[in-house]
């Protein structure tokens, strides 16, 4: 039986916040933006073979909460006609934009004063603004829908991303920061703990006339060039844009999709005069994936698909020492105090007292997290969508396993979940494994979430 012809349409709305608009992705720190690097962008990309539609949502946001994500999913289904499976929201997690969502304090933390609304992850004003955005990015791309030709392929890339894990000599782990601003430099660190990918996925389609409609590409790094400091930008994966459009032109849609970067970042622990740039990242990037899209072969005639699934993620146990400790310094200070007379940062324990805390309040609500994996089949390629930062381990097992090549792992914004690190991490501790409502799993849950996607990857496979 012939494979149905293929069809697509792309389109990019400006989401670039307001400047006052509070920045996420640092911990206890207040960061209202004081100015525009780049702006940012809701993409979307609509593509359907036969009966089946599929769309992807890309936003230059930090993190997605479900109370976010959800509409989008759900306006995306019946604007194509298609289930929520087959809507994939994604963030590019860049660290110089706002978060969608609360996602430092869970939902049934007590209230705060205004003031102290950022404390809770992001503000009201910026959701209510970005979501019709997103959504219309959706509805134009369905608008543009045309036949188009499909290819796939991969590059490496290995000089701008790097396993963030350093071991130091107690056996303990350190997270090196981008400047040797230790007194004993590198030496410190032992070794770094795991691996990186330093793999480029590219997903490009192309109209019948030859022009590119629109370029996915993939790659596994935090966006942190430009953080912390208080300027707006999409960092890394928005250079990567950028370039690919100056080849391009302005018709060519370009979406970046994150991959499994939770103990991924861009900057070197060896080399002092590493160029902290993230232009020059997303050229190197996208350099790569022009490389790729030479020498990929294109068809038209292509099966897509989409399957999701939930699974039953168990919380970790708090001690009784941690809950007395958390709730003795939340009544003493049921409004967080700051640390700092200019009013930048909210008292270090306090902001662990109130994570420890909604980790209860979320166990006592949940009892397990029910965690969705999504898998979408482009022809030859698959994407799986993960909410969370799971550690880079987990993409790799993923992609060795997979029934699917290329296999790429996106960073789902479908549900806020934190860090999800390897069984092996959790004996080192560090930022992403000590127990917060970042941090929250218990140590089997990357092995459930590989085999999980892995199960969806031979379903969709099938189709």
């Amino acid at each position: 039986m012939p494979k149905p012809t293929l069809r697509a349409g792309a389109a990019a709305v400006d989401i670039t916040p307001p400047l006052g608009t509070h920045l996420a992705g640092a911990v206890a720190a207040y960061r209202p933006a004081q100015s525009v690097l780049e702006p940012t962008f809701a993409r979307a990309l609509v593509a359907e073979a036969g009966n089946q539609r599929l769309c992807l949502v890309v936003l230059d946001v930090c993190i997605v909460t479900a109370e976010y994500s959800a509409p989008i999913r759900q306006a995306a289904a019946e604007l194509l006609g298609c289930g929520p499976e087959a809507v994939l929201v994604c963030a590019t997690q860049t660290h110089s934009a706002p978060a969608l969502g609360h996602i430092m304090v869970d939902p049934d933390f007590p209230a705060l004063p205004p003031e102290f609304e950022f404390v809770r992850g992001g503000e009201a004003a910026y959701y209510d603004w970005a979501l019709p955005r997103a959504v219309e990015a959706v509805r134009l791309a369905a608008e543009r829908v045309e036949p188009v030709e499909l290819a796939v392929g991969s590059g490496i890339e290995g000089r701008f991303a790097f396993n963030r894990r350093a071991v130091r000599r107690d056996g303990q782990v350190a997270m090196p920061g981008r400047a040797w601003d230790n007194p004993l430099g590198p030496t410190w660190i032992r070794y770094l703990e795991g691996p990186m990918d330093p793999e480029v996925g590219v997903v490009a389609f192309r109209r019948l006339s030859g022009e590119p409609l629109a370029i996915l590409v993939h790659h596994t790094c935090h966006p942190v060039h430009v953080f912390p400091r208080t300027i707006i930008s999409p960092d890394w994966p928005g250079a990567v844009c950028d370039a690919l459009q100056a080849r391009y032109g302005q018709d060519c849609t370009p979406l970046v999709l994150n991959g499994a970067c939770g103990n991924i970042n861009p900057w070197p622990p060896f080399d002092p005069d590493y160029p902290d740039d993230h232009r020059l990242m997303g050229q190197a990037l996208a350099d790569m994936a022009m490389k790729v899209m030479d020498t990929v072969e294109y068809a038209g005639d292509v099966t897509i698909g989409a399957k999701s699934c939930h699974l039953p993620l168990a919380f970790r146990d708090l001690t009784a020492e941690e809950l007395s400790w958390a709730g003795d310094i939340l009544s003493r200070h049921p409004v967080p105090p700051w640390a700092d007379e200019a009013r930048t940062q909210v008292d270090y324990d306090w902001t662990v007292a109130a994570s420890i805390h909604s980790v209860h309040l979320q166990q006592q609500r949940e009892r397990k997290l029910s965690y969705e994996v999504q898998a979408l089949r482009l022809g030859s390629a698959a994407i799986v969508g993960l909410p969370g930062e799971p550690f880079v381990e987990g993409q790799l097992a993923i992609k060795l396993g997979s029934p699917a090549y290329p296999t790429y792992v996106a960073h789902a914004a479908t549900q806020y979940v934190g860090y999800i690190p390897t069984a092996a991490a959790l004996q080192r501790g560090g930022h992403e494994v000590n127990t917060r409502y970042w941090a929250k799993l218990r140590p089997e849950a990357l092995d459930m979430v590989v085999d999980g996607a892995l199960g969806l990857l031979r379903e969709v496979c099938m189709q």
